[in-house]
């Protein structure tokens, strides 16, 4: 699994709780955080390396848990790897879809948005369908510094971002990011209980269950999986800010180097 930094250890919380017994390899490529502001051509070129590293560890399944780098990569993986894939976009769009036949509102990072991959596959769900979309760049950042729902900062910024959402009431609302769910209080303060929220991580762990599940490939343990992590910043700090984002104490995290993921070139097998 990896992630342009902590976010996707949301979606390793959900997969752990759904899925004890699995072991997970995570990598979330902190030095180059944020995806969401950079180039879908730069992002795709950061999330082949990033496979192509973790392709080393012979997993079963590859899961992309960045909005971003699902937006601008989700195609040429499953192209060029041999294991399955799984994103976070098109689990989160099926999950808004099934809530609400009323206008869905997405919020995520400005490539994520400018991809248009939200908007295609409602469509192609629900051919029609409003989409109400939001890019709030400046959460993915203010996430990352461990800023949390009760900081001033934090709140200013959310209500600049949500204010056009709050007058149109979609009938569901994606946080198409795996680093909003640590915001999803004060999102759900500010848009009211009627929208409820789509946590995309949880959609995608839920879609990694189904697929181990359906493929026969689910570790028969029900407790005891491992979690390794790897980083391409300071392990340190990743691991004091991790157990906010994965619910649990991380005391190894290793290091690698951009250099190192950049000089592979394409995924191996």
């Amino acid at each position: 699994m990896f992630d342009s930094g902590l976010g996707g250890l949301t979606v390793v919380r959900e997969l752990m709780a759904a899925m004890g017994g699995e072991d997970i390899v995570y990598l979330g490529d902190s030095a180059r955080v944020p995806y969401g502001i950079k180039s879908l051509e730069t992002v795709r070129r950061f999330a082949l390396s990033d496979a192509a590293y973790l392709m080393r560890f012979s997993p079963k399944l590859l899961v992309v848990a960045c909005n971003t780098a699902s937006a601008a990569a989700i195609d040429v993986l499953q192209e060029r790897i041999d294991v399955d894939v799984v994103d976070v976009i098109g689990p989160s769009a099926a999950a808004a879809v099934g809530r609400t036949d009323r206008p869905i509102g997405v919020i995520a990072t400005e490539a994520t948005i400018s991809s248009g991959a939200y908007q295609r596959t409602i469509e192609r769900l629900a051919p029609g369908r409003e989409v109400l979309v939001a890019a709030c760049p400046l959460l993915v950042p203010i996430v990352e510094e461990g800023r949390g729902e009760d900081d001033p900062i934090v709140l200013h910024v959310l209500s600049d971002y949500l204010h056009r959402l709050q007058r149109a009431r979609p009938g569901a609302m994606i946080l198409g990011c795996t680093h909003y769910p640590l915001l999803s209080g004060a999102i759900g303060k500010l848009m009211g209980p009627d929208v409820p929220l789509i946590n995309s991580g949880q959609a995608a762990a839920e879609e990694v269950h189904r697929r181990l599940v359906d493929t026969h490939l689910q570790s028969p343990r029900s407790a005891g999986g491992t979690l390794r992590c790897f980083t391409t910043d300071n392990p340190r700090r990743f691991a004091l800010l991790a157990e906010r984002f994965g619910g649990r104490k991380i005391d190894d995290v290793m290091f690698v180097g951009t250099d190192e993921l950049e000089c592979i070139t394409e995924p191996t097998t």
